[in-house]
């Protein structure tokens, strides 16, 4: 049955490795992991299935080019299949729910944010679903090397909306995550397949050159291999752009790509990749998940990656088609100081932590106005407390883990309208309750020139209206073409199940697992450069690293098989500026910091300074405008860390 379905829908004649037995499993009505490397078709494993069970498989993809990529896949293979996501209209979202709801589509795509949204949460429970695929899902681990999360809600949604098996999806999962993945999702150890991580077809170089000879060395490698597909993998932004203009410059037609490009831009660049209109992109880590092109020949790390599982993901992008293909690592320690200050920028704050803290336990205990609720703005709660979003995510999933919190829902703070016929037609549309109940929202709606504000407070306390049933009747309004809605201010709610904690020594336990977080992430760094630099066979260290045996001792086609061995490139010493300079360097954003919060900065928020890294409080203060900001970033982290705290800026802290 599915081998015919694979060669009348799909085109193939035979499966490549561990796809049969992670389909079989499925189609048994088991939960599995399909464990492949990038480009082994780990999405068949969820394409084939979904056309033989009876209810839609719904897709979790933490990226919106990973959808369009597979959408494209099936559109072209004739199975009905859709995505709602944040470069979608309201039409078209509407359109792709009507099609659900109906049963017209086999496959919806959404990402992990969607499921947090109360319209569409609505909308997805009145849907039968089969299957819940999880693509990346190596995402869901704290031990993974790209942890998101909102992923950890994911064994509590599959349990909301009573999806019966689970398929989670990646290429990058070490053997404590696989472990983490199949416990989170109770999958049995025989239905996690794995096929191995070991790619003959690539040869791995790693070519030690000081960063003022890389210029010249990636032209001269670029030059020798014209007209083939290469991606020159970068750090920072502006790398990219100069590291383009270079090539460019020399004769080399290369684009840059990364994340702060305009959408559009960003868009033409991957098309024209795609086609072989260009040949060479030079992209931060924003290029290339989703990129399904299978005649990628090159690709060149300018940069040292952040970490192996990042290494192994990026390199996976070459040569899917079988035939040989080259990665190269430029290689010396230079941006060492750049990866790890990503790591120590992600590590909130003791008094960050207890900032938070102290909003939660200032929730009224019960009352009309709170019943125990904690309501929260992400960007407003990162704001107060000076922690970037993502480890916000992460401190509150750790109050839910500790049992302080659960999470209860999540609805948008504010919904307004504009009327697409006028509002007493709207009206006279309905009869009896359900007028009187349309017209409570027409009457209450604050109304400016053309935008018409939905008052829920008032719609409860007059009218006795429920939020859920207004939200639904909105939505069945635009269904309808009567009104165009937007909707804006996601509100989280959770609600607090223990206030009887200390809250320093809470802070302080919390503070604690980020700093033990942080230094899992220096310890990964390092492990990439031990891994780089030792003298052993790479693709057998690689794949060692994520636990296959299986790979040859001695490959034949890396750079340490070839005798080229050699230690990574030290970076220049840089002396240590003494404590008086130091304190010059930052006297302006002590000013301003002390004007601002009322005391000066403690010596982590000093460093972040100096070493060049952003906050949302020093996004509020134009830090990066300020005399001294990143003065010091081509410094190690932990010796300007060692000098800040010397300083004694604030005595308080």
């Amino acid at each position: 049955m599915i081998r015919q379905t694979l060669l009348d829908t799909f085109g193939f004649s035979q499966f490549r490795p561990g796809q049969e037995p992670a389909i079989n499993s499925v189609l048994a009505g088991r939960s599995a992991a399909a464990i492949f490397p990038t480009g082994s078709g780990k999405s068949l494993c969820y394409q084939l299935p979904a056309l033989h069970l009876p209810h839609l498989t719904l897709v979790v993809s933490p990226l919106l080019a990973l959808m369009q990529d597979q959408l494209q896949f099936l559109e072209r293979h004739g199975i009905a299949a859709g995505s709602i996501d944040s470069a979608q209209d309201r039409e078209q979202a509407n359109r792709v729910m009507a099609s659900a709801r109906n049963g017209e589509l086999k496959i919806l795509m959404i990402s992990v944010e969607r499921l947090k949204n109360e319209r569409f949460r609505n909308f997805i429970q009145q849907v039968p679903i089969s299957l819940l695929v999880i693509d990346e899902a190596h995402c869901i681990s704290e031990w993974g090397h790209n942890f998101r999360p909102d992923y950890l809600k994911l064994p509590a949604y599959q349990k909301e909306l009573n999806i019966p098996q689970v398929l989670l999806l990646t290429a990058t999962a070490t053997p404590p995550v696989i472990a983490d993945m199949q416990a989170r999702f109770a999958i049995a150890a025989d239905d996690v397949v794995t096929t191995g991580f070991y790619r003959p077809n690539l040869h791995l170089g790693v070519e030690p050159v000081a960063t003022m000879d890389k210029p010249a060395r990636l032209t001269q490698w670029l030059d020798a291999r014209p007209g083939e597909a290469s991606i020159v993998y970068v750090t920072q932004q502006k790398t990219a752009e100069e590291v383009a203009g270079q090539l460019s410059g020399q004769g080399i037609e290369a684009s840059a790509y990364h994340a702060g490009l305009p959408h559009e831009r960003r868009e033409a660049i991957q098309q024209q990749f795609m086609a072989g209109q260009i040949n060479c992109i030079v992209a931060t880590i924003a290029f290339g998940m989703g990129i399904d092109k299978s005649d990628i020949r090159n690709v060149v790390h300018y940069d040292l990656p952040k970490s192996i599982e990042n290494y192994s993901q990026e390199i996976g992008r070459a040569g899917r088609d079988g035939k040989p293909s080259r990665c190269l690592i430029l290689a010396n320690r230079d941006n060492l100081n750049v990866l790890e200050n990503f790591v120590y920028g992600d590590t909130p704050e003791l008094n960050g932590i207890r900032a938070v803290l102290d909003d939660l336990l200032a929730v009224p205990a019960s009352g009309p106005d709170s019943q125990g609720q904690w309501e929260i703005m992400l960007n407003a709660l990162s704001s107060q407390s000076d922690i970037r979003q993502l480890p916000l995510k992460t401190l509150l999933v750790q109050l839910e883990l500790r049992g302080i919190i659960t999470p209860r829902y999540a609805y948008f703070a504010e919904y307004r309208f504009k009327y697409l016929l006028p509002a007493e037609q709207l009206v006279d549309r309905f009869q009896g309750e359900r007028q009187q109940f349309v017209q409570s929202i027409v009457s209450t709606s604050q109304r400016a020139r053309t935008w018409c504000t939905v008052d829920f407070d008032t719609l409860w306390q007059q009218h006795n209206a429920d939020r859920g049933r207004v939200i639904k009747a909105l939505d069945y309004f635009q269904e309808q073409g009567w009104i165009e809605m937007e909707s804006k201010q996601m509100t989280e709610v959770y609600a607090l199940l223990d206030r009887d904690f200390d809250a320093q020594t809470l802070a302080e336990d919390l503070h604690g697992y980020f700093v033990m977080q942080e230094q899992n992430e220096i310890r990964r760094i390092h492990a990439m450069l031990d891994l780089f630099a030792a003298n052993q066979c790479l693709s057998h260290s690689l794949a060692r690293h994520f636990g296959d045996d299986q790979a040859p001792a001695h490959c034949g086609h890396c750079s340490v098989c070839e005798g080229q061995h050699q230690q990574l490139p030290e970076p220049p010493h840089l002396p240590l500026p003494d404590g008086n300079r130091v304190a010059a360097m930052a006297s302006t954003f002590v000013e301003r910091h002390t004007a601002l919060t009322g005391s000066g900065p403690g010596s982590e928020c000093l460093t972040r300074f100096l070493c060049g890294i952003t906050t949302p409080l020093f996004t509020r203060m134009k830090a990066r405008q300020i005399p001294g900001f990143a003065a010091l970033q081509d410094h190690p982290y932990a010796q300007i860390r060692a000098l800040a705290g010397n300083m004694n800026v604030d005595p308080g802290q």
